[in-house]
């Protein structure tokens, strides 16, 4: 069954302990918003921009690895994105939360989410 994909964004990973202040200086150094300046505290993983170009998801995220940038693959099917995406070459490296972890043949890692929104931004590729 053919299932859609695209890319979403890109998550600015952030080995920090003030994740307000890393929200800020990305925000900053993209001319993008805090979508919501109220939505951290001292336990917040994550804070997410607003007016992005071509209105991408970019959030900054609070990790304990070393400081990176990696991109998320939207789709209406995780497990066969991720197939599709190891057919390619791609592995898996684990399932978290609602989310596949997956490195490219290239070392990166990147993660492959749900899709929310098909039908704003640019339309999805559809895979058999």
């Amino acid at each position: 069954m053919a299932h859609r994909s695209r890319l979403a964004g890109f998550i600015i990973d952030c080995q920090v302990d003030d994740l307000d202040a890393a929200a800020r200086f990305w925000s900053n150094a993209l001319g993008a918003t805090i979508a919501d300046p109220n939505a951290g505290d001292a336990t917040a993983e994550y804070q997410a921009f607003g007016h992005t170009p071509g209105d991408l998801h970019i959030e900054v995220q609070k990790v304990a690895h070393p400081s990176r940038v990696h991109l998320d693959i939207e789709t209406d099917d995780l497990d066969a994105e991720a197939a599709r995406l190891e057919a390619l070459g791609a592995k898996r490296i684990g399932f978290v939360k609602r989310w596949w972890v997956m490195e490219a043949p290239t070392g990166q890692r990147f993660c492959v989410v749900k899709m929310h929104h098909p039908e704003q931004g640019t339309p999805p590729n559809v895979w058999p």
